[in-house]
């Protein structure tokens, strides 16, 4: 990989480091500290399993998992708004505008990646979500930061479509019930789910 790509991942690494400085500072203020409360490692995951694969790990980490941090950070600063968490708020807007940042070099060198190799950003991205089992993205999204970001609006566009209702089956599906008096199998319609 060219050195811009190191460069760019040492930067952000350093932006991860202030991230964890501030809410950790935050933490103590209220009594608490890193470690104290459960946390998913869902990043880590995905980094170990992408750990032999550039392209799939700038497609997933950074295009997915860090990318999720832009849609949830804003309804997590309403919430520690109506609780009177104002540091918090803060501190996740610092967080909100270096992780658009984040995203961006991500999407910038998955691009890269891409076009080097003669790949269709948007076909090798479903492709590697699949054979990676990146966790299933789920709206709301923060379109504009996404957009921000560098996704593209025929990449936002395919994520809010995908978070629109599954048809339901319109057949009624029949499951056995057993009736209160007998062992008589009676069949019982179940509602559409």
């Amino acid at each position: 990989m060219p050195a811009d790509y190191y460069r760019d991942w040492l930067r952000v690494a350093a932006e991860e480091a202030l991230h964890f400085d501030l809410l950790r500072q935050h933490l103590r203020s209220l009594g608490r500290d890193y470690g104290d409360f459960d946390a998913h490692d869902g990043l880590w995951t995905t980094v170990e399993r992408t750990s032999q694969d550039v392209l799939a790990r700038m497609a997933l980490v950074p295009r997915t998992l860090e990318a999720r941090g832009l849609d949830a950070t804003p309804p997590m600063q309403d919430r520690l708004c109506r609780a009177g968490d104002l540091r918090a708020v803060e501190i996740l807007a610092i967080i909100l505008r270096d992780e658009v940042g984040h995203v961006a070099i991500g999407n910038h060198w998955y691009r890269w990646l891409c076009q080097r190799d003669g790949l269709d950003p948007v076909q090798t991205y479903d492709r590697l979500a699949r054979e990676h089992h990146a966790p299933r993205l789920r709206g709301p999204f923060n379109v504009e930061a996404r957009l921000a970001a560098g996704f593209t609006p025929i990449e936002v566009d395919a994520l809010t479509r995908a978070q629109l209702p599954e048809r339901r089956c319109s057949q009624r599906r029949q499951l056995p019930t057993l009736s209160r008096n007998s062992a008589v199998v009676i069949p019982s319609p179940i509602p559409d789910l």
